[in-house]
């Protein structure tokens, strides 16, 4: 067009023609992408995707520097921020007993292997109860703490009851804590005032961390029914319907409850109906998974984590239609698809018979392994690299991407090494 144009000899015609063209073409450019733009969101919010509504984060905190007023993140364990005293005369009849004592909770800030050796030797450490009298000398172990890891186990079966599809939770601090079990201490009184409890770990004592809370962004909130329950369709059940216009309607709800109680729950817009067998109105518990919003900033030094997934048009798609195609390339599109994925690059995929030494992954759905896990199955091997500087919770995110390949590959033993 521009050449047409140099060959127009009167300069004031070639200048009127040329912004003629320049103007209706910059116009029909910007029209026909504002079309192409009105378009593809329309494609894209076709694809309706409630699962976003469930994405969990997590966090870790001192206990100290807890809101307790937080938009969005709170304690794993409510009972985390109670005050933690001994109870001198439980101890002693538990010592008494020989069974164990728990004195305190504890965090370690090491990897997933350091984790395994220390919960796996059983060690003994030096200690000291601090008392109104002075100092007492005790000899302690460390106990891995699963009370956080059972949390999460309800949370899977809460899902199942309220028929909202399970994504692997990422939440690598929870498997970094750990009891201080007493092992050895002389005979004490139970009138003896212990004010606090002092350990040494030795080479591990850099990465120890007290009074540590792991939070999420799940809230749990007691509601009532709207009115009175009605009979179902079925005549045996009844329906419960319970607003969520005051909690949110842009969060996601979680009926806590089993299968006895609850036979289904239906999720709208701005209610839930509970179908159960209960012919009464009541009080519900509900989980509200909140939405993060990420210009609230949390003040931590550990980063925020999530199970989050990339929004895009494939993903929402796939999740839609619940295709599970056993190729490479769905592998490797199920590892991108979270947004985690971007702190480390899937290399390699291959298929052995024998676990390799330098495999570095453990699984992360504890639950579901005796389902989905079995000798006898071939090993599907994942090979990542590090896309960014090595921490302490590499081989957990890693961990929780080969667990859930695991879910949707189940023919084989999923594990995952480092490059």
């Amino acid at each position: 067009m521009f050449e047409r144009l140099r060959k127009i000899d009167d300069l004031e015609q070639r200048q009127i023609l040329k912004d003629i063209m320049s103007g209706v073409f910059v116009n029909l450019i910007d029209y026909q992408n504002e079309w192409n733009q009105r378009l593809e969101e329309r494609i894209f919010n076709e694809v309706d995707d409630v699962e976003n509504k469930y994405d969990v984060y997590v966090a870790l905190s001192s206990i100290e520097e807890i809101d307790p007023i937080h938009d969005y993140l709170f304690p794993l364990l409510p009972s985390d921020l109670e005050n933690q005293s001994i109870d001198m005369k439980q101890m002693v009849k538990l010592i008494q007993n020989n069974e164990p004592v728990i004195l305190s909770n504890l965090f370690l800030a090491c990897d997933s292997r350091e984790i395994e050796q220390i919960n796996a030797s059983q060690r003994e450490y030096s200690g000291s109860l601090l008392t109104a009298t002075g100092p007492v000398a005790i000899k302690v172990r460390l106990q891995k703490n699963v009370m956080y890891l059972k949390e999460i186990e309800k949370l899977y079966f809460t899902y199942q009851v309220n028929g909202i599809p399970w994504r692997t939770i990422n939440h690598p601090y929870i498997h970094k804590f750990f009891h201080v079990v007493l092992s050895e201490c002389p005979m004490l009184s139970e009138d003896l005032d212990i004010r606090g409890v002092v350990v040494d770990l030795e080479e591990y004592e850099e990465k120890k961390h007290v009074h540590m809370v792991p939070l999420w962004n799940i809230e749990r909130q007691e509601v009532k029914n709207i009115g009175f329950p009605i009979p179902a369709m079925d005549k045996v059940n009844y329906e419960h319907c319970i607003s969520t216009r005051k909690l949110g309607t842009q969060h996601g709800y979680l009926v806590e409850s089993d299968e006895q109680h609850v036979r289904y729950v239906q999720h709208n817009e701005d209610e839930l109906t509970i179908v159960s067998p209960r012919d009464k109105s009541g009080v519900w518990t509900l989980l509200k998974v909140t939405q993060v919003d990420q210009e609230k900033r949390f003040n931590s030094k550990y980063e925020i984590l999530s199970n989050r997934r990339v929004e895009n048009f494939t993903n929402k798609f796939v999740r839609n239609h619940q295709t599970n195609v056993k190729t490479k390339a769905e592998i490797i599109r199920l590892v991108n698809s979270f947004e985690v994925s971007h702190q480390l690059e899937l290399r390699d995929i291959e298929i052995v018979d024998v676990a390799p030494n330098d495999a570095i992954s453990y699984p992360v759905n504890h639950f579901l392994i005796e389902e989905m896990e079995a000798r006898h199955k071939k090993i599907l091997l994942l090979s990542f690299k590090r896309k960014r500087e090595n921490s302490f919770v590499s081989n957990d995110i890693l961990s929780f991407l080969v667990s859930e390949v695991q879910r949707n590959f189940f023919e084989y033993r999923c594990m995952g090494k480092w490059l």
